[in-house]
């Protein structure tokens, strides 16, 4: 990888975002706009590239909040609503540049987006929509514009997800273990984008204690939590360990 990796984190919430409709909470009232949290998704940019991972339910308000007029691919981590029902917002950019964008998933992924989303891989039956991805299903690393891309298989409740790693840097969200085969893919990160649901443990995913556990146990030495709920306040990152941070929209780093 030649040169730095920015990465910008568009969206740090959970599947309800935060402010929750109907709740009145301290959380969802809070005037700190690192309270707000549109969902989950990240921007990872290298050498004039832009890599989108997964197209979230936000997509749209996070492309024009951070003024993004081109992607070059995206990458999804799984099938799930927050993480996918944003995808006919990339409309725009194909009308802009009149490019048909990669995107890459495990195969579980990529057949669910067939089945719920096929008219965005292909014109079927004289369809008004041209095609705006071509699937690529991955199982190994690949190669994509100078950087090498290496699928983590994680656990996600009775389902699962896949995180990406990338150089010294992971991006684990939507997990709540990571399988001992997966372990060794990460080894030596140092940076890693984590999902810490809340305070409180959950089925499905990591709370914030286990996801420093896990995030510990790989070695990284900066542990940035993700997918966050609207029990989770921004002004609590000061009961986080050294070197454990909380995600906020807009947030913006180098690898």
């Amino acid at each position: 990888m030649l040169g730095a990796m920015e990465i910008t984190i568009l969206g740090s919430g959970t599947s309800t975002g935060v402010p929750m409709v109907g709740c009145n909470c301290s959380v969802c009232s809070s005037t700190d706009p690192k309270d707000y949290r549109s969902r989950t998704s990240i921007l990872i940019c290298n050498q004039g590239y832009r890599i989108l991972v997964d197209t979230s339910t936000d997509l749209r308000m996070q492309m024009l909040h951070n003024k993004i007029d081109y992607i070059d691919a995206v990458l999804f981590t799984h099938y799930h609503a927050d993480h996918t029902n944003g995808i006919d917002d990339l409309r725009g950019f194909h009308f802009q540049h009149n490019k048909v964008i990669p995107c890459f998933g495990d195969a579980a992924t990529i057949k669910q987006l067939n089945s719920n989303f096929g008219y965005i891989f292909s014109r079927e039956n004289n369809g008004t929509h041209p095609p705006l991805l071509q699937p690529n299903i991955i199982t190994d690393s690949f190669s994509l514009f100078g950087l090498e891309i290496t699928p983590v298989p994680l656990i996600h409740g009775a389902g699962h997800s896949c995180g990406y790693r990338i150089d010294s840097f992971a991006y684990l969200t939507d997990c709540s273990a990571i399988p001992a085969t997966s372990k060794s893919l990460l080894a030596d990160v140092k940076t890693v984008i984590i999902d810490g649901l809340r305070w409180k443990k959950h089925p499905y995913h990591f709370n914030i204690m286990s996801a420093i556990e896990a995030a510990h146990n790989i070695g990284a030495s900066r542990i940035i939590l993700t997918h966050l709920t609207h029990e989770v306040s921004y002004s609590d990152g000061h009961l986080l360990p050294e070197g454990v941070e909380f995600a906020f929209d807009g947030m913006f780093f180098t690898i």
